[in-house]
């Protein structure tokens, strides 16, 4: 049996060009993707984060996940364009619907990424490069957006060659190729190597992918663990995971939220709700097994006025602790010591775990993780109640506090390198 052949096929800026696109078939004589624009937040009050961002408004600097405030400072013509969600999932679905014309093998990896597996499709459609780029120039055609397309012997390598050169680009890393167009690139292009491990590695001297290709895979254990290990086989191309059809991304985001019998006027109690919330959350993230790299808070005062503040992630999670530690601090930089009545916790811009590696966090919770994964199984064949954390004995809170609330719209996944 010969090598596999898999095509990863990336939209370019997605919700940006599926906007534009929209917009051009509707009159407007502005292509978005041609000015400084960026989609995301809410264009008449100028509140939320950037999602996604033209070309050109790159070179005023302005970066995904940053606030529109501070876009806006960099760039004051800046063109703000609010999501569309539903617009952004039929458009997936249009992409998706092609690229089944070319094998049955599709793996849905987030909104605006697949994988295909072509390998048993070669004898139907031919040399696998040429059919790339007719797939590519279909999409242009019908849709009105381009994709890059990453063609290799696995996942991870069709990956990182449809993040090579862009836009409207097709590029092939297959495993003899590997010394030439991946090992010279810096350390942190590599998948799943964040800041944190960026910061590791190079402290060891290694600066680019085939630094850590080619060293002693023992030395990265001390520190890294089993993702040292895992990061090392990245380097190598080594990577094996299959294309599962019919990949569950339908949903854009959990939320869980809870009134207040009465007024939460202290830090300490405030984290003990936003505790009981995370911990339905996050319980939900690893039932489905996905992860989140957009973590939001929100409250209401008993005056019933409205806050909310969100961080974008380098990496993704579902770890229970990191969700809260991390509430806690976008809780702590907007509270001013109101009494409050309501609140919530939301994961959103969530992506599957079967090709993410659940262990890259700025500290290291692999402890933590496989904690989660206990606590789930006791409280899944004993009740939610079966095991608390002891904080809550003698406080008035519930552990486990309000419910879960399901968008059914897509994540787009930015990316999380």
């Amino acid at each position: 049996m010969g090598q596999r052949i898999i095509f990863h096929i990336d939209v370019n800026s997605a919700y940006l060009s599926w906007e534009a696109v929209y917009r051009l078939q509707h009159g407007n004589p502005v292509d978005l993707r041609e000015i400084p624009s960026v989609v995301g937040g809410d264009p008449t009050t100028r509140h939320g984060i950037v999602l996604t961002k033209s070309i050109p408004a790159k070179k005023f600097k302005i970066q995904t996940g940053e606030t529109l405030y501070s876009a806006l400072s960099k760039y004051p013509e800046l063109v703000i364009a609010k999501p569309n969600y539903l617009l952004y999932r039929q458009c997936s679905q249009a992409l998706g619907n092609i690229l089944k014309e070319y094998s049955p093998l599709i793996q849905q990896f987030s909104i605006d990424e697949y994988f295909l597996d072509f390998t048993q499709m070669k004898n139907l459609f031919g040399d696998p490069v040429k059919t790339a780029y007719r797939i590519k120039n279909r999409i242009k055609e019908e849709l009105g957006f381009t994709v890059n397309i990453g063609i290799s012997t696995n996942k991870l390598l069709a990956k990182m060659a449809s993040e090579f050169e862009k836009p409207d680009k097709v590029h092939t890393l297959f495993p003899q190729e590997i010394p030439t167009k991946m090992w010279p690139l810096p350390i942190e292009e590599l998948f799943m190597v964040g800041r944190a491990t960026t910061r590791k590695l190079r402290s060891r001297g290694i600066q680019t992918i085939g630094d850590l290709a080619h060293c002693d895979v023992r030395l990265l254990l001390p520190s890294l663990k089993s993702f040292g290990r895992l990061v090392w086989n990245y380097a190598n191309g080594i990577e094996n995971s299959p294309i599962k059809p019919g990949g569950r991304i339908n949903i854009k985001g959990m939320g869980n939220s809870t009134t207040m019998s009465f007024d939460v006027d202290d830090r300490q109690k405030a984290h003990l709700v936003l505790l009981s919330l995370v911990e339905t959350v996050s319980a939900r993230l690893r039932q489905d097994h996905s992860q989140s790299c957009l973590i939001a808070i929100s409250f209401r005062t008993n005056e019933f006025l409205s806050y909310s503040h969100q961080r974008k992630l380098s990496h993704t999670t579902d770890c229970t602790n990191e969700i809260w530690e991390i509430a806690c601090q976008l809780f702590d930089e907007l509270w001013q010591g109101q009494p409050l009545r309501h609140m919530g916790v939301r994961v959103s811009d969530l992506c599957q775990d079967d090709f993410v590696q659940l262990s890259l966090f700025e500290k290291d919770y692999t402890k933590l993780r496989k904690l989660d994964q206990a606590v789930d199984s006791i409280r899944s064949r004993f009740g939610s109640q079966s095991i608390i954390r002891s904080s809550y004995l003698h406080s008035g809170l519930h552990s486990m506090t309000g419910g879960v609330i399901e968008e059914e719209d897509y994540p787009m996944m930015s990316s999380i390198l």
